[in-house]
């Protein structure tokens, strides 16, 4: 009988009958908080994790408890990428695909949040332009190194209770900007990404889903002024947020491993993940907890690939 985990599993929990020495897994964002956790784990348990950063002296730094623990022939080695910039996601793919080495999965967990009104160098609106549509141009330049019964795991939240998506509107061009409705809109946007990555590769083995990791305190709150502290606190109830919970790193991050590499494929695919299961869609507005049914309309995933196409100029 497969073992069962909750909220409070932490990623030991979920890795500990699991030997990861021939996976080889791309985290991005380990510079602090859940990647270095999520980093720790993989590599504790024999794998071999490509880690990128903004900034990767910070990275190597903070990654020093990943390099001592690392165990069964893990490693940890480092590539640059700054997710704001589609210049810098392009050169990083590029770097990638030169390896030809492929990945088992990749775990996409960067991201930014809350930030104050700014664009990318490209033009979009930051979170809109970093948690969605860095990864959505830096995984499908990487398809050719995604082996099949490989999987994409995308850190989404709650959060995208906040706000659907904005088709229309993506760069707050005609509506009034709103830190959490951007964040929100970013949110939407991971879980809707996997869900049409997922129904456009699983007949080839590759599968993908999104994440909840919970609420854990990491550098990803460094814009949280003590005002927008206090109107997330009123959000919860507006936008019928889970009541916060606080977790540790590793368990927040062991929603991440679970659905990467304990979880079955066929599970896990297309689907929103949280506290290691599949969370169902709150059919009930009332509902705290599961994604809303927006975030998994197979039609909004469609939308929402062919607008991100038109905004980088790419087709995949």
């Amino acid at each position: 009988m497969a073992a069962v985990f909750d909220a409070n599993s932490t990623t030991d929990d979920v890795l500990k009958d699991i030997d990861l020495h021939d996976k080889r897994v791309l985290v991005t964002g380990v510079s602090a908080g859940l990647g270095v956790e999520t980093a720790r784990a993989l590599v504790a348990n024999g794998a071999t994790v490509v880690g990128t950063a903004r900034d990767l002296d910070k990275a190597y730094s903070a990654t020093q408890i990943v390099r001592a623990q690392a165990a069964k022939g893990g490693s940890l080695e480092f590539v640059s990428l700054d997710l704001s910039s589609l210049r810098s996601v392009r050169i990083c793919a590029d770097s990638l695909l030169a390896t030809g080495k492929s990945f088992d999965v990749v775990i996409c967990n960067a991201g930014v949040m809350a930030t104050p009104k700014s664009m990318t160098e490209d033009g979009f609106e930051t979170q809109f332009g970093t948690n969605h549509l860095g990864h959505f141009v830096l995984v499908n330049r990487m398809l050719p190194l995604l082996k099949s019964n490989s999987r994409i795991v995308n850190l989404s939240s709650a959060g995208h209770r906040l706000s659907d998506v904005d088709l229309d509107d993506p760069n707050f061009e005609n509506t009034p900007y709103d830190t959490f409705l951007a964040y929100g809109r970013s949110k939407t946007a991971n879980v809707l990404f996997a869900v049409e990555f997922d129904r456009r590769h699983k007949a080839g083995g590759i599968r993908a889903t999104a994440v909840h990791p919970g609420v854990i305190q990491t550098e990803l709150d460094r814009h949280m002024t003590p005002e927008l502290t206090d109107r997330m606190s009123k959000n919860v109830d507006s936008a019928k947020l889970p009541v916060f919970r606080w977790k540790s790193l590793a368990q927040g991050a062991a929603t991440s491993v679970w659905s990467g590499f304990a979880a079955s494929a066929e599970e896990i695919g297309g689907k929103y993940c949280e506290d290691c299961h599949v969370a169902e869609a709150a059919i009930d507005p009332e509902t705290r907890d599961g994604p809303l049914p927006y975030a998994l309309n197979p039609d909004r995933a469609k939308a929402l690939w062919a607008k991100s196409e038109e905004m980088v100029g790419e087709r995949f």
